[in-house]
């Protein structure tokens, strides 16, 4: 052990090779664990909502406006504070559309100095809990340097007015005052909050979650908790066709093919194709896309007769690739899902659970009643290609990879939990066990299974069926019961599409979902990953909240807290709201719900922000500071690290590189 360590801090005096900076950083990484904790941002659930998303992403779930009233308030009208959020939010066009309304020079020269004086004043209050280090690191560097010399001007002598005064008044002659402003303002955003925590399911109902994972890529730290909706978009990626068949079947019912054609560059002809020549009949009422009424783009009939043909097709698909799944992996316990073999062709009917239900739809041209679950040579042709798109995306494997390097099944985070859907417990409210290559799982131990089995199955996507296996178990993720983010018994997809009794249709949610209103249940499951249930809370997503129904966020006294209010305007006329997200500062926890977002033309026209309510969850009886995070705890490592290595110095076992 003292060996490695001599080591270890030889490689560290490679970085601090002095006394004089091992005792400036010492000095350094102290004084930042004396300011206050920084803003946690928590989202979940966004569903490809782009612009809703968006928009709470740039006001920082309303943190902008507060920040802004706490500033200028007395001083500027509800009007002005009102057009300086909406200048933060969308600066390049609201800048833009104000000029356009100013008649003269010196009306435009006026905006200019006015905006950037008060933009600059709200930046400098921003930025007020962070180091210069860190500011500095988050400034665009066209205009750094002007920007870090208005935000740390000295306050206490008027001897410099004239200089900085000189600076904007130069900025603006030289057409550059719209740059600044903007420049500005993505360093508010960026700095309004210090980390996003993304508590899972980026994908699928809304149209553009490519967008959303681009917008994450570029700017906040942050960390993913993986949802059901990725994790199907993973194993897609992975190469499986369970999980493509049914990324496909859930764009195509949401009118969202383009996400896998344009977006990502993925051929469906070969499925078009297949769909006109195998399903010809007028039969596919089931399989009618989901038409957002408030789109402006114009659908024509021909084209939801197709879409509607590729769903049919691709389902049909996806119910025998699942077959062959439950069929190879007994250990999964889903032999009652395999309903294909359960078909009367001749009746039109279906056996589920000893009792005959009439199909809505008994067209079933590409089914082998005698080998249900065998696709036929055609279908195996179609999986083959759509496969190799999936695998040969060079955008997706982007954004998939951004998944991996950022995301995991769970994270302990500053005492909080944090995870997608539940931690599987049986009625007895112990945990439920999965059996994996012959060896049981349960509680933490199966989340950390599961996660390295989706890590696998991604690392060796092309060595084929060698590594089916995992694949297997990525899809199990997506309806299996003992999936942490899937919850349920079962997946009634099939009798969702063929069977008008909505008995049929029922999923029974697992004894988590029941029970997490129970303080000792989250207490339990705090104490299995290792946190202390005074401090900590469990922050989770997957399940809308029916706030229009009564339904409280905040469970077992706020020990746990959802955060699905409803991005997807899917979900909005069931849940009453447009979303529900958490911030936790160095004051405490406050959970936001959140109004439907118009669109930004409005936001930026008419200054219509979300409306948003806050409610305090945990309030800290004393300020937080950075030395009592997780950060905090790093950085105190850190210091000791530092403390051992100028002993090293101070004692001779480490001579000082001096710099000639």
């Amino acid at each position: 052990m003292v060996v490695e360590k001599e080591k270890y801090l030889s490689l560290l005096s490679k970085e601090y090779p002095t006394i004089a900076e091992t005792v400036t950083e010492i000095i350094n990484l102290e004084a930042i664990m004396n300011l206050p904790k920084a803003t946690e941002h928590f989202i979940s659930d966004l569903h490809g909502e782009y612009e809703a998303v968006q928009h709470v992403l740039r006001n920082g779930s309303g943190n902008i406006k507060e920040k802004i009233k706490e500033i200028f308030q007395g001083r500027l009208s509800t009007k002005e504070m009102n057009q300086l959020a909406t200048i933060v939010y969308y600066p390049n066009k609201k800048i833009s559309l104000i000029v356009s309304e100013l008649e003269t020079p010196e009306e435009i020269e006026e905006f200019y100095m006015l905006t950037t004086t008060r933009i600059t004043e709200l930046c400098a209050f921003v930025v007020s809990k962070y180091t210069r280090s860190k500011v500095r690191k988050s400034l665009p560097p066209d205009y750094a340097y002007i920007i870090e010399e208005l935000l740390f001007k000295d306050n206490t002598t008027s001897n410099k007015d004239d200089y900085y005064d000189k600076i904007i008044k130069t900025v603006i002659s030289l057409d550059r005052g719209k740059q600044l402003i903007v420049a500005f303002a993505y360093v508010i955003q960026r700095l309004v909050v210090d980390h996003i925590h993304v508590v899972g399911d980026i994908y699928d109902r809304g149209p553009a979650p490519d967008k959303i994972i681009d917008t994450l890529m570029d700017g906040h730290e942050l960390d993913i908790q993986w949802g059901n909706h990725d994790v199907l978009w993973m194993g897609a990626a992975s190469g499986s066709p369970a999980c493509m068949a049914n990324v496909i079947r859930i764009s195509a019912r949401y009118n969202n093919l383009e996400i896998i054609e344009d977006a990502y560059g993925i051929s469906l002809r070969s499925l078009m194709l297949f769909s006109e020549m195998n399903y010809p009949e007028d039969r596919y009422q089931p399989f009618l896309p989901k038409i957002d009424p408030d789109s402006e783009e114009k659908i024509y009939p021909e084209e939801i007769r197709q879409i509607a043909k590729m769903n049919q097709a691709i389902s049909i698909i996806q119910f025998k690739l699942e077959g062959q799944i439950i069929q190879r992996q007994p250990e999964f316990n889903m032999t009652e899902r395999l309903l294909l073999d359960k078909i009367n062709h001749d009746k039109g009917t279906i056996t589920i659970d000893g009792k005959d239900y009439p199909l809505i739809c008994d067209y079933f041209p590409t089914i082998d009643p005698a080998n249900p679950y065998e696709l036929t040579k055609e279908e195996e042709i179609v999986v083959a290609r759509l496969t190799e798109g999936f695998l040969n995306s060079e955008r997706l494997h982007k954004h998939i990879q951004f998944l991996y390097s950022k995301g995991s099944m769970y994270l302990t985070y500053n005492d909080n939990l944090l995870f997608h859907g539940c931690v599987p417990l049986n009625e007895d409210l112990s945990f439920m066990e999965m059996t994996i290559n012959k060896k049981n799982y349960k509680g933490k131990a199966l989340l950390d299974k599961y996660e390295d089995i989706l890590r696998k199955g991604y690392l060796n996507r092309h060595r084929g069926l060698s590594y089916q296996r995992y694949l297997d178990y990525i899809w199990y993720q997506w309806e299996g019961e003992a999936s942490s983010l899937f919850g349920k018994d079962k997946m009634t997809t099939f009798e969702r599409l063929y069977v008008s009794d909505k008995t049929t249709h029922k999923e029974k949610k697992n004894t988590y979902y029941k029970e997490r209103d129970n303080l000792q249940v989250c207490n339990q499951i705090l104490e299995e990953f290792g946190l202390d249930p005074q401090k900590g809370h469990i922050v989770n997503g997957h399940t809308p909240v029916q706030e229009r129904h009564g339904e409280d966020p905040l469970k077992a006294d706020g020990k746990l807290i959802v955060i699905d209010g409803g991005f997807s305007k899917a979900y909005q006329p069931t849940t009453g709201l447009a979303g529900y997200t958490l911030l936790y500062n160095s004051y405490g926890m406050q959970l936001v719900s959140h109004q439907p977002f118009t669109s930004v033309e409005d936001a930026v026209a008419n200054e219509i922000d979300i409306v948003s309510t806050r409610r305090i969850v945990d309030k800290e009886l004393k300020r937080k500071l950075v030395r009592e995070t997780d950060v905090g705890a790093r950085l105190t490592n850190r210091v000791n690290d530092l403390q051992d290595l100028l002993e090293a110095y101070q004692d001779g076992i480490l001579v000082e590189r001096i710099k000639k």
